[in-house]
């Protein structure tokens, strides 16, 4: 699994002109998946994220997690986090893992986090053509690979 993290002041998703989900303050997960990701990919970005400290203290310093701040998150699929460019101009998207193998990881992710979190968070909806709109804090923008944990 692959995410991309970004600590936004705001953020929501709309779909057919209708906005789905909408947060004010907290983190936008991107999530990618491949064929390989399992419970234990799930469980370990989940952590990491859970206590990633990019929020800032009472001096500004990025020491604070989502758990710290109770601020809200967004998670969107996007298969595109799996893009290979290695060849030509047109990207290919072979690794990105098919619907009936993402879809329940997707989900597992979900719930996954909003236990970890102890509230509710809000989605996209997976395959879905998603208007996505966020005004990126700081800018921060983290990207986790649970298949390369540096």
């Amino acid at each position: 699994m692959k995410v991309v993290v970004q600590r936004v002041a705001n953020a929501s998703v709309t779909i057919n002109n209708k906005k789905v989900a909408s947060i004010e303050g907290g983190l936008l997960i991107l999530l990618g998946v491949v064929v390989e990701d399992t419970k234990e990919d799930i469980n370990w970005l989940s952590n990491k994220i859970k206590n990633l400290r990019v929020f800032g203290d009472e001096n500004g310093v990025m020491n604070k997690s989502i758990m710290e701040t109770d601020g809200d998150v967004i998670v969107v699929s996007q298969f595109t986090l799996h893009a290979s460019t290695k060849k030509g101009n047109r990207p290919s998207y072979i690794k990105a893992a098919k619907p009936e193998i993402a879809i329940p990881l997707y989900e597992s992710f979900v719930k996954q986090i909003e236990l970890d979190l102890g509230k509710s968070i809000q989605t996209g909806e997976f395959g879905a053509d998603m208007k996505v709109a966020l005004l990126n804090d700081g800018p921060v923008t983290i990207i986790i690979d649970s298949k390369n944990k540096e």
